[in-house]
């Protein structure tokens, strides 16, 4: 796949990722950089673990002075650049960091982001960060720190210099460069609708429009016969504890790692043709903020998973980001015993099995997903008139970051 995989990393910048053609000798050579760099990441951990139990600090600052000294007592580690070893270190501190956040804010376990921990070579994914100064472009090729020289698989022009890189490999043995460029807004003309998303389960997006709701394409549903023959074969073939992989084991690994590739992309190119469509016709939209974590216990959860509610909805932010348009995250509590008309909320939470909402005060009757979706437009102070809802001037309700 050389199509490069574009995603909005904040409101002012944006991640291009393209294909990389590796030498032998080149992918030798990463492999001993990435050896080094999860030496350095274990050495984070252990440090930070003996600080934390003597009550002292493990920021930044003080692993860079630790990775000098790693440095000179190790004449290995300094084969290679000291670049992607420090953008180790920071990205450690930045997991750390959250994880302490999380649990400062007292969230529960299961919603917590989970402390860094060893990595070990047989499962850790190889992962290189650089910063401008670790890497260059020159004749099309990418050359790293450490007189490493790639070949891009150009698909696109890149809009603007990079301000760093990731080289990383996936499950099927495949690189891949990820440039940060600063983001390039395409504003696209006015329409003058409105539409309220919902999210589903049986359909993943239900919208006041019914010319833009999502049905469920069931990508992981049609593959899972087939995902599930290399799974049984990859057990078969498993080898003892302490023992080679065979082919036979590497290969069936290698085939399911490519049912689940398939699977993502598909999921991934739905949700961006759809977000396309919604956002070139619509100004303002107005869009649940579910957050399906809770799905994952219930009866419905390999359901909402091959839904990938969650990258559908981000990839209807990025793409509002890119065109300039207005897209309103509303809270979802309530949002299924609220009218969508007179905004009156019903006494009791009504069943799954009950999908016709019917409004105590003013009668008005419709389909649940979609007066939820009605529901998201008055929140987010658009005024839902007609089947996608018009607005009489500019929506003062809140804007996604």
């Amino acid at each position: 796949m050389t199509t490069p995989r574009k995603q909005e990393k904040d409101a002012g910048h944006a991640r291009y990722t393209y294909r990389l053609r590796v030498s032998s000798t080149a992918g030798h050579t990463l492999l001993g950089e990435w050896d080094r760099c999860r030496w350095v990441w274990n050495q984070c951990v252990a440090a930070s673990r003996d600080a934390h139990k003597a009550g002292e600090k493990c920021g930044p600052a003080i692993l860079d002075k630790q990775l000098t000294r790693w440095r000179a007592d190790n004449a290995w580690l300094r084969k290679s650049a000291s670049v992607p070893q420090q953008q180790t270190i920071r990205d450690f501190a930045t997991s750390r960091s959250k994880a302490l956040k999380d649990i400062a804010d007292r969230l529960p376990v299961k919603q917590r982001a989970g402390m860094p921990r060893f990595k070990k070579k047989a499962l850790a994914a190889p992962s290189l960060n650089y910063t401008r100064r670790g890497f260059r472009l020159k004749d099309k090729r990418l050359h790293l720190a450490g007189g490493i020289t790639l070949g891009v698989v150009w698909s696109r022009e890149l809009p603007a210099d990079p301000s760093s890189a990731r080289v990383y490999r996936d499950a099927l043995g495949h690189w891949y460069v990820s440039f940060v460029v600063p983001a390039r807004t395409e504003p696209l003309p006015e329409t003058g609708a409105v539409i309220g998303i919902d999210w589903g389960v049986r359909e993943i997006a239900t919208t006041t429009s019914d010319d833009h709701d999502l049905p469920h394409p069931e990508h992981g549903k049609s593959a899972a016969q087939k995902l599930a023959r290399y799974q049984r074969m990859t057990a078969r073939r498993k080898p003892p504890k302490g023992k080679p992989a065979s082919k036979g084991y590497r290969k069936a690994r290698r085939q399911a790692a490519k049912v689940h590739r398939k699977v993502a992309a598909q999921r991934q190119d739905t949700a961006r043709k759809w977000a396309k469509k919604v956002v070139g016709e619509h100004d303002a939209i107005a869009v649940e903020d579910f957050r399906p974590r809770f799905l994952a216990k219930s009866t419905m959860a390999r359901k909402a998973a091959d839904a990938a509610i969650s990258a559908t909805k981000r990839a209807l932010v990025e793409m509002g980001r890119k065109h300039s348009r207005d897209v309103h995250l509303v809270h979802p509590a309530h949002t299924t015993m609220d009218c969508g008309d007179c905004g009156a909320r019903a006494k009791h939470r009504l069943p799954l099995s009950e999908r016709t909402y019917t409004c105590t005060a003013c009668g008005v009757s419709r389909p649940r997903d979609k007066n939820s979706a009605r529901v998201m437009l008055l929140r987010a102070g658009l005024y839902p008139g007609g089947t996608e809802g018009v607005r009489p001037d500019r929506p003062q309700g809140g804007q996604a970051a």
